[in-house]
């Protein structure tokens, strides 16, 4: 297999340099018969930047030889590091000219904080060729440069762009409606990129008002087997949504009832469900501030206020005994024998960033929330 190496020309021997030389004048790949020195000018700038570039541009010396005017310019010594190296294939000297385009262009790339590369999704090249060949040239030199993990993010327009990551060696790490995820580990050894999210989150809406009725649907779709079952209701939570306000939501979008957040009651946890994810689901406790249903056709085939024991009642909760513990759970808050979680704002050193630590705090003269 033909292996692309490069040679670091400023530290090789005289005897090497001289060798060097003669084969690239034998070369067949070199059809001027010179070698081409070629200068590295390499920045890192953020993902909407001018990336990581090479370039290279000719002048002859004395004795012949292209050397790259970067490499021996003076203008540009502050702001870049020249080196110039030599391209060899199995060992022998190649024409510069004969492997690359004048102008060699790594793929537009931000480090992360991790050691690791993320690509630009805005600035891939429009050709798929061009994609591969700067492409390949980037792997090459994110591993000169001792990078662990490239995030490659290709946007759905793009996705001719696949198949040619994927015949580099990247993997699928996820995808999503707009885009397809895929990544590359670079050293030896298992790969340390964390793996796609592995749970959904899910809420359920226990609303109940002053005549001690339940909030209840009948889903549009269901199996046969829920027929004639009436719950509360259900949904997941969007990106980027608290679980108080995602249970909110749901209970206005299936009823059209407007709710306040009083407590999660409890939380149910399972695995191998919906693409073989796990699932976690929340049981939040809601008052009611409005009355009126209005039904969700697109999900929803009919809601209403149902007596709390004729919804305890039924065979299917009576049956099942999770909803039986939940309802049992309910019921327990309704009586104050019981004290759910609320949500309270923190903020981490980790990452500076707010976020909803949920508990309780248990309080004699709290007549609303008494624990055990």
């Amino acid at each position: 297999m033909t292996q692309l190496k490069f040679f670091d020309f400023k530290s090789a021997s005289l005897s090497e340099k001289a060798a060097l030389m003669g084969r690239a004048g034998s070369s067949p790949f070199s059809s001027i018969g010179h070698s081409v020195g070629v200068g590295f000018s390499q920045e890192f700038s953020s993902c909407r930047g001018s990336g990581v570039f090479t370039k290279a541009s000719y002048s002859s010396s004395s004795n012949g030889t292209f050397m790259s005017k970067r490499a021996i310019s003076s203008v540009d010594k502050e702001k870049f590091t020249a080196e110039n190296y030599f391209y060899q294939i199995d060992g022998t000297s190649v024409s510069r000219s004969s492997m690359f385009s004048r102008n060699v262009k790594a793929l537009d790339a931000c480090d992360d904080e991790y050691g690791g590369v993320v690509v630009d999704p805005d600035r891939l090249p429009v050709n798929p060729d061009a994609f591969a060949s700067m492409l390949r040239f980037s792997l090459s030199h994110w591993k000169m440069k001792g990078k662990n993990g490239i995030w490659l993010k290709l946007p759905l327009e793009r996705s001719e762009l696949v198949p040619v990551a994927v015949k580099e060696g990247f993997q699928y790490h996820h995808a999503e409606r707009g885009y397809v995820m895929l990544t590359y580990w670079i050293p030896e050894g298992p790969c340390m990129l964390p793996t796609n999210a592995t749970h959904q989150v899910g809420v359920g809406g226990f609303v109940i008002n002053d005549k001690n009725e339940v909030l209840v649907v009948q889903e549009k779709f269901y199996a046969p087997s829920f027929a004639d079952l009436w719950k509360i209701p259900t949904g997941f939570i969007l990106e980027s949504e608290e679980i108080y306000s995602g249970a909110v939501r749901e209970v206005k979008e299936e009823t059209g009832v407007d709710t306040e957040f009083v407590e999660v009651i409890a939380f149910r946890h399972a695995h191998n469900l919906a693409f073989d994810k796990s699932d976690l689901f929340f049981v939040c406790m809601l008052k009611p501030l409005s009355a009126q249903i209005k039904v969700d056709d697109l999900e929803i085939q009919a809601a209403k206020w149902m007596p709390l024991v004729e919804f305890v009642a039924q065979p299917l909760i009576q049956e099942d005994g999770m909803f039986k513990k939940i309802i049992d759970i309910c019921i327990a808050r309704l009586g104050k024998r019981y004290c759910g979680l609320l949500p309270h704002q923190v903020v981490s050193k980790f990452d500076g960033r707010p976020s909803c630590l949920y508990y309780n705090v248990i309080d004699a003269q709290d007549v609303n929330c008494k624990g055990n």
